[in-house]
């Protein structure tokens, strides 16, 4: 069964796994304008009060450790690195040490190791410990949304609160699949991208934020320059991880409340002949299971809705911080 015709009403699964497939098969996405270039609005990122490792995964460190709110641990979803939760950072690291993570093989780091996704799992959980951070509340986007449920359900008594933006505890449409399928779709999709070569898959990419990504086609092309800069071989190895993923059984383990954020926009959805609500209920029963979940939607907007509908996306943060 392919990805683009489950039986679910959202196959399309934020990380757009199966978008990738197809793109590596058919070739280059839209080319690139031939005039430079502007500035691109994503590089320059707000410097960090720290930076340090903790097991090949890049922390950088906003605000003081004697900030009134709890700590948050803000990890990027597949290919995107830190510079994604630049106005997270700005509305939230007056009141909170914000710690915000870079994953190996993304953004320029060095390559992901075998495994990536349960080595970067344990490597948020080892920074709770190292650094005795108080009930943090982990918000994840994407791969990172997943993995923010997974260090949740690791380590219950020690994680405050998750808020997962458009990423699920398993693949969207690939949640009754047999083992055996689900691992031949992850190694094919590891087998392509390890293959690709850098243009391309930087092509794929601008191609990937243009239908998928964000509304606004400058935004995905600087998004874009950025993401190409991950190694395909990581990205993946993630994909592959993930996709064999399902988190489901242990969503009783989570103590703390999960606020998934679920972003919508009313073209792609007229094209799925989705609604905002059914989608939002989609979402919902991935996560059955979990004690205490809340779904909200973020709308005009597509997967990377924190920076589409930025002040949405912090003001559901807030309001979810301010119920703990």
């Amino acid at each position: 069964m392919s990805l683009f015709t489950c039986r679910k009403p959202y196959a399309l699964f934020p990380v757009a796994v199966g978008v990738l497939v197809a793109m590596l098969s058919s070739g280059p996405g839209h080319a690139a304008e031939t005039a430079a270039p502007p500035a691109n609005r994503f590089a320059a990122t707000i410097a960090p009060a720290e930076r340090f490792e903790i097991d090949g995964v890049l922390v950088e460190k906003h605000g003081k450790a004697d900030r009134p709110g709890r700590p948050l641990i803000l990890i990027p979803g597949l290919a995107t690195g830190g510079w994604v939760w630049q106005e997270t950072v700005r509305a939230f690291s007056g009141e909170h040490a914000v710690y915000v993570l870079n994953l190996p093989g993304f953004d320029g780091r060095p390559a992901a190791p075998a495994k990536a996704f349960d080595a970067a799992r344990a490597a948020v959980a080892k920074l709770i410990e190292q650094r005795r951070l108080d009930k943090p509340v982990i918000v994840g986007h994407s791969l990172g949304a997943t993995m923010a449920i997974a260090v949740a359900e690791d380590k219950p008594a020690q994680v405050g609160g998750v808020v997962a933006i458009d990423g699920l505890p398993v693949m969207p449409g690939t949640e009754d699949l047999p083992p055996a399928e689900r691992s031949r779709y992850a190694q094919t999709m590891k087998a392509r991208l390890a293959g690709a070569n850098a243009s391309l898959f930087a092509s794929q990419q601008q191609g990937y934020m243009r239908t998928i990504g964000v509304m606004d086609m400058g935004r995905a092309d600087d998004i874009a320059l950025l993401t190409g800069r991950s190694d395909p071989a990581s990205v993946g190895q993630y994909a592959a991880d993930v996709i064999e993923l399902d988190l489901r059984p242990g969503l009783k383990n989570i103590q703390a409340p999960v606020l998934v954020i679920s972003p919508f926009f009313d073209i792609d959805g007229g094209a799925q002949g989705l609604t905002a609500d059914a989608k939002a209920d989609y979402y919902r029963a991935l996560m059955q299971g979990a004690p205490k979940i809340e779904v909200v939607t973020v709308a005009p907007a597509r997967h990377f809705a924190m920076i589409d509908q930025p002040q949405q996306v912090n003001d559901a943060i807030r309001k979810y911080l301010a119920s703990l």
